[in-house]
């Protein structure tokens, strides 16, 4: 009867056999092939067309997919495939990034005297420098690995990390090289949280010009709550005649007013507003905004322009329907 001692002794040796291979990797990434490879993917006109059989299929899929979010044009093509017409894919201002541990896959190695008959240049990432791959490939990357984590020494588990860990930095060096940004990241990636935080300006979720509520300083504080109640915000935007803000009224600030039993049909606004009150301004991220409320410990604000007139406002709720939070 197996225990849990043995399942987590299993567990961490593979962990060490891995982190070991890891290590290992430094003294190919430091390498001129590796610089090399660099260079010439920076080169390239084209896209970086991905390819790989099985375990290595799945880890090019992944390499691709990193690559073309971090700024370098790439897909992934079966070899399988490819034979069967996938390679029109292929075009002669191509990279072909092939993936196999042995080097000697034959899927690939079938496909590569058409692809150096295109004159496409061949980037090789394998475990065996002395391969077909190896030899036939512009460049050879090597993932060689002192031993599989799979104590049979079949089930590609090292080769296939070191190969994925590769492939990482290929994609973050190119990035770097390339002075890839934050604002590029996010035009690949508008869907979901990560785009809405990235793409996502107050103006796209603010309330503005009917919606936006808005009074006169000189008003009195229950017509202040009229506009408050009508417009839905928790707050109100205070301006004097020539429309800049002069304050803000909010619904904490009623409740400290009523608790000092002040007279809401005959106070002006004025003197009970917030003055100097925290804004935004026009043409930040929505995830700024976010940050300036958390900072302050406010639930809303209102946003202003150059001139520092109230032209939205926002609150907390505004950030949760819009996916920010």
């Amino acid at each position: 009867m197996l225990d849990h001692i043995q399942f987590r002794q299993w567990g961490r040796k593979v962990i060490d056999i891995e982190k070991a291979a890891l290590d290992n990797l430094y003294q190919y990434v430091d390498s001129v092939e590796f610089a090399q490879a660099c260079e010439l993917i920076l080169q390239c006109k084209g896209k970086v067309i991905v390819m790989g059989m099985g375990k290595s299929g799945h880890i090019g899929n992944k390499i691709s997919a990193t690559f073309a979010s971090t700024g370098t044009p790439a897909f992934f093509v079966h070899p399988g495939e490819a034979s069967h017409g996938d390679l029109g894919a292929l075009d002669k201002n191509d990279i072909v990034l092939a993936i196999s541990n042995s080097g000697e896959s034959s899927e690939i190695l079938t496909l590569l005297p058409v692809i150096q008959r295109m004159g496409v240049p061949v980037i090789a990432i394998t475990g065996k420098p002395e391969s077909n791959m190896a030899r036939l490939a512009k460049i050879h990357l090597c993932i060689q690995v002192k031993e599989e984590a799979c104590p049979l020494g079949l089930a590609p588990t090292s080769s296939t990390t070191a190969t994925l860990v590769l492939g990482d930095a290929l994609a973050i060096t190119l990035l770097q090289a390339k002075g890839f940004t934050r604002d590029d990241f996010a035009l690949s990636h508008p869907g979901g949280a990560l785009g809405r935080k990235l793409l996502l300006k107050v103006e796209d979720i603010m309330h503005r010009d009917e919606r936006l509520p808005l009074v006169s300083d000189d008003i009195c504080i229950s017509e202040a709550l009229y506009e408050i109640s009508k417009k839905g915000l928790g707050m109100t935007a205070i301006v004097d005649k020539t429309n800049t803000l002069v304050g803000i009224f909010t619904d904490g600030d009623l409740r400290r007013i009523i608790d000092a039993e002040v007279n809401l049909r005959t106070t002006p606004i004025s003197q009970v507003m917030t003055k100097n009150c925290v804004t935004s301004p026009s043409g930040i991220l929505a995830a700024q905004a976010l940050q300036i409320m958390e900072t302050k410990n406010i639930n809303g604000l209102i946003v202003v322009n150059q001139h520092h007139q109230p032209i939205g406002a926002l609150n907390m709720l505004d950030m949760v329907k819009a996916g920010v939070i």
